[in-house]
């Protein structure tokens, strides 16, 4: 569950200065104190922010200086301070604001003078978005989140508080992260150089920013799953048509004229912004904000995020974030979570001067200590101070990772871990599976072998070749010296009805670098005896044949055997671009139906034979093939994060490429070549774009045999979860092929609330519009297109489609098709 949260906490960055210290603690009137208040040296871009205690700490350069201290909604103080050799104590006390109202007359029926000011805004808006055309900036981020409460068990698993750092009650501190980062811009491109990052209990802290710009018309406040089409800006060129406009009052600030607007989205259901934002007089700039987002909004999977900005003058009629504070709640399957993000941005150079070549497909570069910095270290930068319980999770953790790192190589670290493994249960080997550990003494650390065998009843399964089938694969994974890990997996089916036992296995060595990141390179070896679908891409599962066989007496599943030899190798490339080589000899036999069992259709005519009808012309008996080829993909334009150890590919602007070629030898003569583009496009306020054009053929077609034919992937079952590979609606081998030239496309637009947003009661299900085609052609005579429209995001997994297949030899189909989809639906899967 936490890796679905806790990444929707990133948002932005924050930064220290240095000098002598001056501390202390901002409060009301009543000595409440106010957090995440700004404090800064007057005339410079040097500051803190408070804690969620009002206490501060500020860097300054020795000497007299003036402090500045702001609150939203109450009035700026400012204190002078000598700054010697010792530390000071500097406290505010902040009086609330006092609003002051416009002298303007409203005629009745007229508007309020707030739009007016909006209006003013929306026209500067381009302006301030590309004012600024290069800067560098140095920035501290401190992430914290909360646990409030969780369950006892998560979809049937016992949940354990220890796991997640929180105390038996489920209540504590579950991640706590600071980094300190360099931000160079020069438009349109971002660097990020990690100067120091680290996460409690060890690791890099959360350092990639999402940057709020409410200049923007679309603002990307959170990931793409949490609001996947982004939230329109309050200013946005068509803000009027969404949002309605109330001037509260105003108050000076350092001279300048401030307007308090409060923000009321015209709908519920679209993906606006509520709360405040504050705009200068004259010049019609963003002063600060505080503005909030909920689920009555399409903000998804949390509950609430509030966004609070402070922004100040940087360089003459240059205003700048200077601090962000993002507060989010989350209820979700029972977990009780809150969290809050403080940024503070400090350093501005609006005039830097970049070396050649310095933005470039790197866009994040950690510095080789950013992860090994000590507390005195930590201790001088930290512009605001931790919390009692922030700093007791540090030590608690941190320590508690360094004696289980410490003791990795000690026998005692070993005894324990030996001592660790419960007894096999029954449940265990009927259901849940049987693992278990060897734990040795490595090269650098304590390090194990594995064992896994899955539960009897999910290897079962019916088909009508071998009635029931009972299918058991064990697998052991061998820890090697160097990172590299050698797996056997074995496989061993028997049919009851046939009685034919298959038996096969294999070995796969896999390198993996240091820490995950670079080339991986992965060598197997297989053989044995095996049962397999006539198409390899296996378009029914053995839960859905099982099931159709059973109660519909369809047996759409069409299966071979063959004793077989495999050996194969690939390599994936920090850029991830991949390519493999493989080779299989397969001799193959036809094998029948063993039974016509149903549950509730008796008549023994109504199951088909086992060879493919729509392929009976095509003979199928022994025969010896040995295939070779292999297959390259790649995708241009990737964008680096470089770690100390390597670099990782984040993803690129453009679609990947792949291709393939497959030749066949002895009872088998043929060359075939397949080339494919696919992509995912988010085109914000009017959803997503997702789609898979392929081309292929057969150069040389001489003797093919039915498993090395081009097979298109159908589907005659309800459910349907291979949606940019497969037809819905089409048999499984009713279009299958050796034509020199084919070609395919997948192509379906996902709207992510658009339009289903305002249908009223409807919208509030949330439930999502999703349409598309799916279509392949070879000839006039081969060629298949079928569109489909439908609702996905229900209960956040589910999807329902309405289809239509058209062919030109055939009557239009008309169906309906279930399937996975939504902010979760990418998690389930059904073979």
């Amino acid at each position: 569950m936490m890796k679905i949260v806790l990444p929707f906490l990133l948002i932005l960055f924050v930064l220290p200065a240095s000098g002598v210290q001056v501390r202390g603690v901002v409060t009301n009137r009543q000595g409440e104190p106010l957090p995440f208040a700004t404090v800064m040296i007057k005339g410079t871009t040097l500051g803190t922010t408070s804690n969620a205690m009002g206490a501060y700490v500020l860097d300054v350069p020795s000497g007299s200086h003036v402090i500045v201290c702001q609150y939203m909604g109450y009035k700026k103080e400012e204190k002078r301070v000598e700054a010697g050799n010792e530390p000071r104590e500097l406290n505010f006390s902040l009086e609330p604001v006092s609003l002051q109202m416009k002298e303007v007359v409203v005629k009745s029926g007229g508007e309020d003078p707030a739009y007016a000011i909006i209006r003013q805004a929306i026209k500067k808006r381009p302006y301030y978005l590309s004012q600024v055309k290069n800067f560098t900036c140095e920035s501290y981020i401190k992430m914290l989140a909360r646990m409030r409460n969780m369950p006892k068990r998560f979809f049937g698993t016992k949940v354990n508080p220890t796991d997640i750092g929180v105390d038996s009650s489920g209540k504590g501190i579950v991640a706590l992260t600071e980094s300190l980062t360099k931000i160079a811009w020069r438009d349109p491109d971002m660097k990020l150089e990690v100067i120091s990052s680290r996460s409690s209990g060890g690791g890099l802290g959360f350092d990639i920013p999402t940057v709020i710009n409410f200049y923007k018309n679309n603002v990307e406040a959170m990931q793409t799953q949490v609001g996947p089409r982004g939230f329109i800006s309050p200013i946005s060129d068509n803000a009027l048509f969404y949002y309605k406009y109330r001037l509260e009052g105003t108050f000076v600030d350092d001279g300048k004229l401030v307007n308090k607007i409060l923000v009321i989205p015209r709908r519920k259901y679209e993906p606006l912004f509520a709360g405040h934002i504050y705009i200068t007089e004259d010049d019609w700039r963003i002063h600060s904000t505080d503005l909030m987002l909920t689920k009555e909004y399409q903000l998804e999977l949390i509950d609430t995020l509030v966004i609070r900005q402070t922004h100040v003058p940087v360089a003459p009629d240059v205003w700048r974030t200077k601090d962000q504070v993002v507060y989010l709640a989350a209820k979700l399957f029972g977990f009780d979570i809150t969290a809050n993000s403080v940024n503070v941005y400090s350093k501005y150079d609006l005039n830097p001067v970049f070396p050649k070549g310095y933005f470039n497909k790197v866009i994040m570069k950690y510095d080789k200590n950013a992860e090994w910095r000590d507390k005195p270290y930590w201790d001088s930068v930290r512009p605001l101070p931790l919390e009692a319980d922030e700093q007791r999770d540090f030590h608690v953790k941190d320590s508690t990772a360094r004696a289980r790192r410490d003791s990795a190589k000690g026998r005692m670290q070993l005894d324990s871990l030996r001592a660790r493994p419960q007894p096999v249960k029954v449940m265990d080997v009927v259901w849940g599976g049987v693992n278990h550990r060897w734990w040795f003494q490595g090269d650098t650390s304590v390090q194990s072998h594995s064992l896994h065998i899955p539960g009897l009843i999910k290897g079962l399964s019916y088909n009508t070749v071998e009635g029931v089938a009972l299918q058991i694969n064990p697998g052991v994974t061998f820890s090697l010296p160097h990172r590299r890990y050698l797996t056997w997996l074995s496989n061993v089916r028997y049919g009851f009805s046939n009685t034919h036992l298959q038996a096969s296995t294999g070995l796969t060595l896999t390198r993996v670098p240091d820490g995950g990141i670079g080339a991986r390179n992965t060598w197997s070896v297989g053989g044995g005896k095996r049962i397999t679908q006539f198409n390899r891409a296996n378009p029914i599962g053995p839960v859905m044949n099982s099931l159709y066989t059973l109660l519909l007496s369809e047996n759409y599943m069409k299966l071979y055997e063959s004793r077989f030899a495999s050996l194969g190798f690939s390599r994936v490339y920090e850029s991830s671009f991949a390519f493999s080589l493989s080779a299989l000899y397969e001799n193959r036999n036809a094998v029948e139906n063993s039974t016509d069992f149903a549950l509730f259709n008796r008549d023994r005519n109504y199951f088909t034979p086992n060879h493919p009808d729509d392929l009976a012309h095509i003979p199928f008996g022994n025969e010896k093939v040995l295939t070779i080829g292999g297959n390259v993909s790649f995708q241009p334009g990737q964008k680096y994060i470089e770690y100390p150890r390597g670099r990782r590919a984040i993803g690129s602007k453009y679609p990947t490429l792949s291709a393939g070629y497959r030749k066949g030898f002895i009872d088998a003569n043929f060359d075939k070549w397949n080339f494919d583009v696919k992509d995912e496009m988010n085109f914000k306020l009017l959803g997503e774009l997702k789609y898979h054009v392929g081309l292929g053929g057969f150069l040389n077609s001489q003797s093919v045999s039915i498993p090395d034919m081009q097979h298109f992937n159908g589907n005659q079952t309800f459910l349907n979860i291979r949606y940019l590979s497969s037809f819905q609606l089409a048999g499984y081998y009713e279009y299958s092929t050796t034509a020199d030239l084919f070609a395919t496309a997948n192509v379906e637009h996902h709207f992510n609330g658009l339009l289903t947003n305002r249908i009223p009661l409807f919208n509030r299900l949330k439930w999502h519009l999703v349409a598309g085609s799916n279509a392949f052609y070879v000839n006039k005579n081969n060629n298949y297109v079928e569109v489909f429209a439908g609702l996905e995001n229900i209960f956040k997994v589910l999807r329902v489609d309405v289809v239509a297949g058209y062919q030109s030899q055939t009557d239009t189909r008309i169906g309906v098709r279930l399937g996975f989809g939504g902010i979760l639906g990418g998690a389930f899967k059904v073979e």
